[in-house]
């Protein structure tokens, strides 16, 4: 490797990608071919907050805003898109009055769709390989991960706006999508199987119904919250 890797996930039809630390404009990323050879490095944007892998055309990133703010012209797309050879494919452009986009919250990828949120606002947006699809309002902010199965999303982590509240690492809100937007059908609390309270985890990866948690206690165990 010649990257200090931080992220990496399995790239479709073999291989993987690998993002590292490294500074403004170096060739943070690595693409690994499914013989284990260094097949490519290549800029991989500054402040990376997401790596995940589609299963049909690449893998997407997301960035913080300090990276989208940094001069850096890959991080500055906020969401991008990239071929599985580490091509540069495309950034999120949403409609006003979503257009600008500060830095990228949660990632979900589900075959090659993709479900995000992001700042300001936290609106939640469906896109993929052919350009956005729709875009909703969402009564829940500062998520930080979701899940979504047909027309029902769970959502981890935030706050309900206008509650007052603060944004609690152990909220669950499951939401109804409708065509503009989302109800709140149900809350919990979210605690681990054995009844102990969950306080702090990495940076969650969404796939699907599934949002995996790496809760920081080991390297070699992950948590698995899924939407019914």
């Amino acid at each position: 490797m010649a990257v200090n890797p931080n992220a990496f996930d399995a790239l479709p039809g073999g291989g993987f990608v690998l993002s590292g630390s490294e500074g403004p404009k170096a060739p943070s990323g690595q693409i690994f071919g499914p013989d284990g050879r260094s097949r490519r490095r290549f800029p991989l944007g500054t402040r990376l907050k997401h790596l995940i892998a589609d299963r049909r055309a690449g893998f997407w990133t997301g960035y913080a805003d300090e990276g989208v703010y940094s001069g850096d012209r890959v991080s500055a797309g906020g969401l991008v898109r990239w071929d599985g050879r580490g091509n540069h494919a495309g950034a999120l452009h949403p409609p006003a009055p979503h257009h600008h986009v500060a830095e990228a919250g949660t990632i979900n990828v589900s075959g090659s769709t993709v479900h995000a949120t992001y700042w300001p606002g936290a609106p939640l947006v469906e896109t993929g390989p052919r350009g956005i699809v729709r875009i909703r309002d969402l009564p829940v902010a500062d998520p930080f991960a979701l899940a979504i199965r047909d027309d029902r999303m769970l959502l981890l982590g935030g706050h309900e706006r206008d509650s007052g509240t603060a944004a609690r690492a152990d909220a669950v809100h499951h939401l109804r999508l409708t065509e503009d937007g989302a109800v709140v059908i149900g809350r919990e609390t979210l605690v681990f199987p054995n009844g102990d309270a969950v306080r702090r985890y990495a940076r969650p990866v969404c796939r699907g119904p599934h949002v995996f948690l790496d809760t920081l206690r080991t390297l070699r165990q992950w948590w698995v919250l899924t939407s019914p």
